[in-house]
């Protein structure tokens, strides 16, 4: 069976929210060609388009905008999914958009609203300078009536608080003229169908795992490619061109253990070429592994009734989950609404100075760090998306939380862009991370923690824990750890108590063995986190209903 489905995005309408769903993948910057000169089309078009703006945008007794930015992202993709070794979607997709941000006021009180200013619109797909300035002329003039009307009612609602926020609605940063060569899709498609195809029928093909293959309920795998070459210009001087790629395989498999409980193992590579995806020998060996995985949880006993509360020991890409979800968000400064006097967002609100890990430990977001022990991190680059220069930031040092990521949005304490203003395609610039590393100052290595955790259970004479991966906040393997050594697959367990209390009170040490963490996110963010001993952490029984088997066998195989 061969089903593919192919379609053009050329005709397609398509909203910014979507076009950020599509972005849900990893991305490298460009080796930079810096020159203050270029004769693309496109970007001169927006110059000029820009200084006409500039000049002539004024409603008659209205405010004049005091800011205005373009950019145009030009987006390309490619997927192909293929299922029970089977070919059954294959895309091709380009798209361009353009993001207009008008604002008015000046740089201490404007129209900004936090939520999203501008206006994001499809864009012609060709290099005709014509058609993009005027998709980029009526896009303007949009967000210039936005802005007028969203000025209005920021200063009505700010009469209603007895103070107004010191911080400035937008900082004042240098202009920064930053070009680099475009970037192209660039994969053998047919190659990786193949291998997709062949990896998604593992399950019935392969001699290792075919005594189970009936338990299998599905079996996907995918490719995919996308690049970004995005352009930005704005009244202040700033002039970018630079280009992103991201490419991944993966695999996902599912099945039911025989009481109902639903099992899957998800697998892949991201790398920032195809090149440097896994080879075949390597995906099929993953795929291989995580069918046995499958077999392996479908007999494994369900976690202990009783509720534990005890030592759990964390691999890297365990914890790098744990930290992307409890901590990584959390420093990432988005502003809070008006008449409020919280610094920030999220958990970290009010923990600006105060300890919010271990003494031992410390993090910096560093998007200039492109290779981490020879690998291309997917979270770097040069120039971020509101144009400031990437910088690193000591975020934690010795436990203690100095700095926020911040964009061009300022707070309390943070008068200024530390370069961490990133933007989805078509969508507008927040404060996120780049290149995010977890050290300790006195890491050990896997052994001597694998040493302190059975030392745990010797000690109080009971069985603990060690998770090797997750799936969503839950560990999905899980394995009880013997005091003799012995670990013994479990199902079934949820964390409880595992919140920023325990990231700061709770961790007893740290491994040297840092796991890099490329997310699939609607940008490219990289985490490095080395495993992580907790010294109490819940563990119980998760309460969902179990699903019904299935009535009969699936059908017989042919391969």
């Amino acid at each position: 069976m061969k089903i593919l489905l192919r379609r053009s995005m050329t005709a397609s309408v398509c909203s910014a929210a979507l076009l950020t769903t599509m972005f849900a993948a990893h991305f490298s910057i460009a080796q930079t060609q810096t020159q203050t000169q270029t004769d693309d089309p496109m970007l001169k078009a927006m110059q000029a388009e820009l200084e006409r703006e500039k000049a002539q945008l004024l409603l008659p007794g209205m405010q004049r905008p005091y800011f205005i930015e373009y950019r145009l992202d030009d987006f390309s993709s490619f997927e192909a999914v293929a299922n029970y070794g089977a070919l059954t979607r294959e895309e091709e997709g380009h798209q361009r958009v353009v993001r207009v941000t008008v604002r008015v006021g000046d740089y201490a009180l404007d129209s900004s609203t936090g939520r999203g200013d501008g206006v994001a619109q499809l864009a012609p797909e060709d290099d005709d300078p014509v058609a993009l300035r005027y998709a980029l002329w009526t896009a303007t003039d949009e967000a210039y009536k936005n802005a007028l009307r969203a000025y209005s009612a920021k200063l009505a609602a700010l009469q209603q608080f007895q103070s107004s926020r010191v911080e400035k609605d937008l900082s004042q940063e240098k202009p920064v003229v930053h070009i680099e060569s475009l970037r192209k899709l660039e994969i053998d498609r047919k190659e990786w169908e193949k291998r997709i195809i062949d990896a998604s029928g593992l399950y019935v093909t392969a001699p290792e795992v075919r005594t189970f293959a009936d338990q299998v309920q599905y079996s996907t795998a995918n490719v995919r490619a996308m690049v970004l070459n995005r352009y930005l210009v704005n009244t202040e001087g700033t002039v970018l061109r630079y280009g992103l790629s991201g490419y991944n395989n993966a695999i996902s498999l599912g099945g039911q253990a025989p009481d109902g409980m639903r099992l899957a193992r998800d697998n892949g590579s991201v790398a920032v070429s195809a090149n440097d995806l896994e080879s075949w020998p390597a995906f099929r060996k993953q795929v291989i592994d995580d069918l046995k995985s499958l077999d392996a949880l479908s007999k494994a006993p369900l976690v202990d009734a009783e509720d534990y509360h005890g030592p759990v020991l964390f691999s890297g890409d365990a914890a790098s989950d744990v930290m992307n979800r409890l901590f990584v968000s959390n420093v990432e400064a988005d502003r809070p609404e008006l008449g409020t006097n919280a610094r920030t967002r999220g958990a970290y609100a009010s923990s600006f100075k105060a300890r919010v890990l271990p003494e031992f430990m410390s993090v910096v977001d560093n998007p200039l760090e492109s290779k981490f022990q020879g690998r291309s991190l997917l979270g770097a680059y040069q120039v971020d998306d509101d144009g400031v220069p990437a910088q690193a930031v000591d975020i934690v040092t010795n436990g203690r939380l100095d700095n926020y990521l911040i964009g061009r949005e300022p707070i309390k304490d943070f008068p200024s862009s530390n370069g961490h203003g990133r933007a989805a395609p078509g969508a507008p610039a927040h404060s996120r991370s780049g290149v995010m590393i977890f050290k300790s100052s006195h890491p050990v290595s896997p052994s001597e923690l694998n040493k302190q955790l059975l030392g745990m259970a010797k000690e109080q004479k009971r069985n603990v824990y060690a998770v090797e991966t997750m799936g969503g906040e839950a560990p999905r393997l899980l394995y009880l750890v013997h005091p003799d050594g012995s670990r013994q697959l479990v199902r079934g367990a949820v964390f409880d108590e595992l919140d920023n209390r325990s990231l700061r009170s709770e961790i007893r040490a740290v491994g040297d063995d840092p796991y890099v963490n490329d997310s699939l996110g609607t940008l490219p963010q990289t985490t490095i986190v080395p495993s992580l001993l907790f010294g109490d952490i819940e563990v119980k029984r998760a309460t969902e209903e179990q699903q019904k088997l299935p009535y009969y066998p699936p059908p017989p195989s042919a391969k």
